[in-house]
Order: structure tokens, then C-alpha cells, then sequence
């Protein structure tokens, strides 16, 4: 019996087999053919060891756009002893691939590019098959795949689940991703795959610290945008501060892909789990608009992490600008790095700055 899992944390993670959406997936696509097979953002691996242990013959393609994700099915197919590859990006998964199997994102964006791209890249049989709890799917998502697709239905109900079927790919999808899009307060092009927040738009949280950051003289070492998203903080304060060096760091690999894209090549864009790739005292300042969503659910657990870890990787004197939701608890946690005052709210958000001790 192969040991369990080690989890991306460290930890050791406890069995478990597929839930209701990917029991659901699995039965969905049982027969049809294909020699390469794709999965598409499974947050644990256990969708994309079951379809590798049905398929022996075939080649298993994954590719998660969390980087947390990515560890996590790479460590448990390790642990289950079976073969998969794994793709940086979605354009790599999908080329030539007859089967995609996917759980739906509720964003409508990043299902569109899903399908386009699926469309334009994959082999001309392919079929897709996405599943996810009944409450979340959407009419908009129907019309997503219809946007590379032909063919589109929705399979039985079964454990408050539900799959959609995609077949009969358009041939003369055009290459659409990402979007681009001026914003002209900033006067930046803003480029955005279709999971990135907020996509081309600048959400109101992020026009907040920019507003704060306006009258800020540069700190001394690099910057950090972390979490970029689209990459607008970073791009932005690499405008304002030319002499310091700017980074940008986030989870998502389609928020890499834009943020690069948006920033022109001033700002070094790399996939990071939170602060942990950073050393100690590395950073000058971290500015940041961090989610408080992991997929459909709430989860603060990440930026608690990484507040937790800022007193690690600021210099002494180094800033923490930080923008959310003003319901959310984090200002207890920010007042263990340092003196921490808010300097900037509206009716949904607060801004805080942070001096680690």
C-alpha cells in the first residue's frame, strides 16, 4: 500500500478518495476514446490518479493554475505510483488531447478561454467533461463552452452534482487571450487571462492603496506586489519608483502570464506559494490585495500565512501596505509584525500600513 501524500506544506496529508463532482466526471467519461488525456485543475490529484490507474495506455496531461494545487496532485500521483505530466500552462495541456476532464470554475472568463483555446489547440475528436456541485453551475457556463464548442449538455444530477458535455469543437476559433484593455486613469494596458481577479479592470480596493502609495516617498530595497493578480500594483509602482526594484509574485499561473504581460518586462513576475521562496529580510515593502477566496469558499488561511510570515522577509523598518475587505480580521494579526494604523478606507475597504518592529 503506498504511504500517504506528503501534503505542499509538509504535513502529512490522510487518505481520501474522489468526492461526488469527480465520482461524477469519472462515470461521465467512461468510454470515450483517447490516447491523451487532459485534467484540468484538480486541487488534490485524486481525479487525476483515478483517470491514470483507468487509463494505463493513455498519456495524462494536468495542469492546475495554483501552484499549491500543482504540488498537491504531483505528491499524491507520486504516492500512488502512477505516471502524469505536468503542464505549465493551459495551452500546453490541451494541445492534441482528445479527453479534457475539468472541475468548472464559477468564472465564466476563465471557462471561455478553457474552451477557446481547447477549440483551437486540442485534436479534432476531442471531448470535454466538466463537473461541480449543482448550486455553483450557471447558464453562463452553457454558454462558455458553447463559445468553442458545437454540442453542450448537461448530464442527470447525482449527489447534488452535475456535469457538462462538450463535443464537436469550431475550427476557426480566434485567439482571443488574454484580453487587453486601457485603463486610462492609470494610461496602462492591462492584460488578463481569464481566472485573473478582476480581469482588465482595476477593482476598487487596488484604486485605494494606489492612492496611498501616491504621496509615499520609495523605500529602500525591492518591492514586493504580492499576489498580483493582473499585475496593475506592480506596474503602477514601477512608474512611480523607478530606482527600486519591483517584484511580482502570485499563485496563478494565468496571473503570472498577465502580470508579465502588463508590467512590459519592468518587474521581475515569478509563480510563488505566499513569502515562502523569500529569504529573511529580503524586501523593502510589500504591497499587496490579497483574496480571501480559495475556489467557491471563503478561506482568509493563506493571507493569514502570509502576514504571519512578513515579519520574516522585511528588513527592519520595512513596510506592509495592504488592502481588504474591512469585515476581515486581519489587523489583530498585522499589529504582531509591527505598528500597524489604517491610513485609507471607504464604504468596503480598508488600508493598512505596517512598520515590522
Amino acid at each position: 500500500m503506498p504511504p500517504f501524500p506528503a501534503r505542499h506544506d509538509g504535513a502529512v496529508a490522510t487518505p481520501a478518495v474522489p468526492g461526488p463532482v469527480d465520482r461524477l466526471i469519472l462515470d461521465e467519461s467512461v468510454g470515450l476514446p483517447a490516447d491523451r488525456i487532459t485534467v484540468l485543475d484538480d486541487p488534490d490529484g485524486h481525479l487525476t490518479a483515478a483517470v491514470a490507474r483507468r487509463s494505463p495506455g493513455a498519456t495524462v496531461v494536468v495542469h492546475t493554475d495554483s501552484l499549491r494545487d500543482e504540488r498537491a496532485v504531483a505528491g499524491h500521483c507520486a504516492a500512488q505510483d502512477v505516471s502524469i505530466t505536468v503542464a505549465t500552462d493551459l495551452a500546453a495541456a490541451v494541445t492534441d488531447t482528445d479527453l479534457v476532464l475539468l472541475r468548472l470554475p464559477r468564472s465564466v472568463d476563465a471557462l471561455t478561454e478553457t474552451a477557446e483555446v481547447t477549440a483551437r489547440l486540442a485534436a479534432p475528436r476531442v471531448a470535454l467533461v466538466g463537473g461541480g456541485r449543482s448550486k455553483h453551475l450557471s447558464h453562463g457556463l452553457n454558454d462558455a463552452l458553447a463559445r468553442g464548442f458545437g454540442s453542450v449538455r448537461a448530464s442527470l444530477g447525482r449527489d447534488k452534482s452535475r456535469v457538462l458535455h462538450a463535443r464537436d469543437r469550431h475550427a476557426d476559433v480566434a485567439d482571443r487571450w488574454p484580453r487587453r484593455r486601457t485603463d486610462p486613469e492609470l494610461g496602462l494596458v492591462i492584460h488578463a487571462h481569464g481566472g485573473v481577479f478582476a480581469g482588465t479592470r482595476v477593482d476598487r480596493g487596488t484604486r485605494l492603496l494606489l492612492s496611498v502609495l501616491a504621496d509615499r516617498t520609495a523605500p529602500r530595497g525591492p518591492v514586493l506586489d504580492l499576489g498580483c493578480g493582473s499585475g496593475v500594483l506592480a506596474a503602477t509602482i514601477a512608474r512611480r519608483w523607478p530606482d527600486v526594484p519591483v517584484l511580482a509574485s502570485d499563485v496563478s499561473a494565468a496571473a503570472v502570464a498577465s502580470a508579465a504581460l502588463t508590467t512590459g518586462g519592468a518587474v521581475r513576475c515569478r509563480r510563488a506559494d505566499g513569502l515562502t521562496d523569500w529569504g529573511p529580510e529580503s524586501l523593502g515593502a510589500i504591497v499587496t490585495n490579497p483574496p480571501f477566496h480559495v475556489g467557491a469558499a471563503k478561506d482568509s488561511t493563506p493571507t493569514m500565512r502570509m502576514i504571519a510570515d512578513a515579519g520574516r522577509v522585511l528588513r527592519p523598518g520595512g513596510e506592509l501596505f495592504m488592502v481588504y475587505n474591512a469585515h476581515l480580521p486581519y489587523l489583530p494579526r498585522l499589529r504582531r509584525v509591527g505598528p500597524t494604523r489604517i491610513v485609507a478606507r471607504d464604504r468596503h475597504y480598508v488600508v493598512t500600513h505596517t512598520v515590522r518592529d
